[in-house]
């Protein structure tokens, strides 16, 4: 079961605009090559974490798919895919390394998501 925390991070997908979930992503993109896919490769979630996680993002999000591939092609599932890795780095906060906290957090942050802190972990 996913905690309350990242629960309430994904559920802030529902408070950005278009404009601000195609900013995320191209971020989360550009960032793929300053650290980013270093960071998404830190984040192995169980099977059954992994499904509930995709299965919630994917549910606050489907209401929009409409709006958001008519905003830019093919949004929706760029948009979802952003989100999920960022659900993962808040869901693995504790285990997580700072750097890779930050790298894929930093594209919801400039969307002015609220990001929850990291607790103590790795490079505390």
């Amino acid at each position: 079961m996913l905690d309350a925390v990242t629960t309430r991070f994904i559920e802030t997908a529902t408070k950005l605009t278009s404009e601000a979930l195609a900013a995320a992503y191209d971020d989360t993109v550009r960032l793929r090559g300053q650290g980013g896919r270093e960071a998404s490769r830190a984040l192995k979630l169980s099977a059954s974490h992994e499904s509930e996680l995709q299965a919630m993002v994917r549910a606050v999000l489907l209401p929009r798919a409409s709006e958001l591939n008519a905003f830019r092609s093919g949004l929706f599932s760029g948009a979802k895919s952003a989100y999920v890795m960022a659900a993962r780095a808040v869901h693995r906060r504790e285990s997580l390394a700072q750097e890779h906290y930050h790298v894929l957090l930093r594209p919801f942050a400039a969307a002015g998501v609220e990001i929850p802190p990291r607790a103590a972990g790795p490079d505390a």
